[in-house]
């Protein structure tokens, strides 16, 4: 099916918004947005390199630094240039991106949609929430760190300006980026300017340090001290943190913005600044501290630092909006309870605010600034969450490559294997910064898959005792046929997740009032492994009896669910529907936990405090509040 969707109904399509004459307006767009993270990684990643490498200030090893350098140029090269820009970038499902939309392609492949695959998608969901709390306290902790080259009596006060930056952007996070976003463009593309000039202009004094290009030199480092070439290895993968972006976000730009700013800005910036950096080490080996502020000119310096840290706010809030935009697609797929979502813009529905989620990301980027106190403290907790999720994404691409896009193994080996080998090296080489910090991205991956897990075997349990008390609709039906009962004028709509059963508020509804009103449908919502469902596509109606109908609404997992605006749709089909005469009638469950259950009773209680927490079906269907009745149900699981 072709993906359609109205103007403003999430991420703007490819056939509305991404033609010839947008493409510039997307590329700058794409500069905020996709590579805000990856671009801020020039402040720390070197300077981290030469620390786990052993230099000392005042004596540094040129060969080190050549080979350091390699390292950082064949990482981005390989990762970032090969593998995500050349082919993870076409792995689109339907325009969208990201692990959980690989992973609905990758599953929808497969023959019986193997629990395997979904079991992936949950991990690396997970791994990218424990990368969302470090990317915000790195990034702007490491240029705020500035300070300590600009003015050294103001480092003391590198950590309260810090917690200050950050507590003012999870609290705008209210009132919408819509506003600011229009300025993201502009500010990162001159921070890459600012990044490739400044590196040249070190290169021209030491032109000697672009032979670091040369992939010998990476080789014959970690050849020469195997004792350092796992935390080396560590190091040098900060350089590429953020290229996970370039896939999440494609749905928001799509590929050729993407791959043309990476080609033609920067790709290029981040190379000349790291060799910038490496010559001016070279130059001046007693400033190795923070080369990237130390070799900016005396002039330029409080400015960079200014610039910097705008534009690891800038990364920060990319970070932000995309864990909302995860959650919300966990949500649909219904591996999360239903948290509340506030739109921000009237016109963009990717524009969303997550209050809960929001409060949680905050806590725990306060905990990492306050306890860590400096970045690099953090880069050892960085990492792990990215390089497992970027290990995740090169198997599902195995996959893809086989059984959507028909590659033969023998291809797909030769392609995919020496990127998943590259993969696997960084993480185990990652893996090892665990006792240093390394455990909190793991521990929030380990967390928020406990309770996606939770959640599925939960809905699994509730619904398996749902219908074991539920009567047969065709039973009811054909009750009805032989005695029919009383009726009042009006439509009521009996939301159900059991598109067969008879919803449990219609059987309620029937026992208590004792009449039925004069149209009556049974709807259920499904959610689509494709981001977004045509509207000729998106309803089915069938009638079952002159006073009852069934209509199933499929929305896709990147679309808002609309049940009002789904129905009008529904009037092409013969469906006599007026929202003033609607009754739409609801099923509250109150869950009870059972220590015979199918779960511990302690994950029991789990389940039923994220249920007790989710979003109420009104809000997160669009129902007209003063429409709405709810019947409550006790259910044991």
């Amino acid at each position: 099916m072709t993906p359609t969707k109205p103007p403003g109904n999430g991420p703007q399509a490819e056939n509305d918004h991404r033609g010839p004459a947008n493409f510039p307006l997307l590329v700058l767009g794409a500069l905020g947005v996709v590579y805000g993270d990856i671009g801020t990684s020039p402040i720390y990643a070197f300077r981290e390199a030469l620390r786990v490498s052993g230099q000392v200030s005042g004596m540094v090893d040129g060969k080190q630094i050549l080979g350091l350098l390699s390292l950082i140029v064949w990482a981005l090269t390989s990762i970032v240039a090969i593998k995500y820009v050349g082919f993870v970038l076409r792995a689109d499902n339907k325009g969208e991106g990201g692990t959980l939309s690989l992973m609905s392609l990758a599953r929808e492949s497969l023959e019986g949609r193997p629990v395997w695959v979904l079991v992936l998608g949950i991990v690396g969901a997970s791994l990218f929430l424990g990368d969302a709390i470090i990317t915000p306290a790195i990034s702007v902790l490491s240029a705020v760190e500035g300070l300590e080259v600009v003015a050294p009596q103001l480092s003391h006060w590198v950590v309260p300006t810090t917690v200050a930056i950050i507590t003012a952007l999870f609290l705008v996070q209210r009132f919408g980026t819509g506003g600011v976003a229009s300025v993201f463009g502009p500010v990162t593309a001159l921070w890459f300017l600012t990044l490739g000039v400044s590196g040249l202009a070190h290169i021209l004094q030491q032109p000697l340090i672009l032979s670091a290009i040369n992939p010998l030199h990476a080789i014959q480092f970690l050849g020469t001290h195997a004792g350092i070439s796992v935390p080396v290895l560590g190091a040098a993968f900060l350089a590429v943190t953020g290229a996970e972006a370039l896939y999440v976000d494609l749905g928001h730009f799509g590929r050729k913005p993407i791959v043309f700013a990476w080609f033609a800005l920067v790709f290029p910036s981040l190379l000349l600044n790291y060799f910038g950096q490496g010559a001016y080490v070279l130059s001046h080996p007693e400033d190795i501290e923070h080369p990237f502020f130390a070799m900016q000119p005396e002039w330029a310096q409080f400015p960079v630092v200014v610039l910097a840290t705008a534009a690891t706010v800038i990364a920060s809030q990319a970070v932000i909006s995309g864990a909302y935009s995860l959650i919300r697609q966990a949500m649909h797929l219904n591996l999360l309870p239903r948290f509340s979502i506030r739109h921000t813009s009237e016109t963009q529905a990717g524009q969303i605010y997550m209050p809960q989620v929001n409060t949680l990301l905050f806590v725990a980027v306060i905990a990492l600034v306050t306890t860590f106190r400096n970045s690099s403290g953090l880069s050892a907790a960085y990492g792990i969450a990215v390089t497992g999720e970027m290990l995740i994404t090169a198997i599902l691409l195995f996959v893809v490559a086989r059984r959507v896009w028909r590659w033969r193994r023998t291809l797909a080996l030769i392609v995919i294997a020496p990127l998943i080998l590259i993969d696997t090296s960084f993480f185990v080489a990652n893996v090892a910064k665990f006792g240093q910090g390394g455990w909190v991205p793991v521990a929030v991956a380990v967390t928020a898959a406990f309770l996606m897990q939770t959640w599925i075997s939960g809905r699994r349990l509730l619904t398996i005792r749902t219908r074991a008390d539920e009567v047969p609709l065709t039973m009811i039906i054909d009750n009805l046929t032989r005695k029919k009962p009383a009726t009042v004028p009006g439509t009521a709509v009996f939301l159900t997740s059991d598109v067969e059963g008879a919803p449990t508020a219609l059987l309620h509804s029937m026992k208590h009032y004792k009449v039925l009103h004069e149209h009556n449908i049974i709807l259920s919502v499904l959610t689509s492994p494709s981001p977004y469902v045509a509207d000729d596509e998106k309803i089915f109606l069938e009638s079952l009896h002159p006073l009852f109908s069934r209509i199933v609404i499929t929305f896709g997992y990147m679309e808002t669910p609309n049940i009002p605006r789904a129905l009008i749709l529904a009037r092409k089909l013969g469906l006599k529907f007026d929202i003033m005469s609607t009754t739409f009638f609801l099923s509250r469950r109150t869950i009870l936990p059972s220590e015979k259950g199918g779960m511990p009773l302690w994950q029991d209680r789990v389940f039923i405090a994220l249920a007790h927490n989710a979003s109420n079906a009104t809000e997160y269907f669009r129902l007209p509040t003063g429409r709405v009745v709810e019947l409550g149900i006790q259910v044991t699981i």
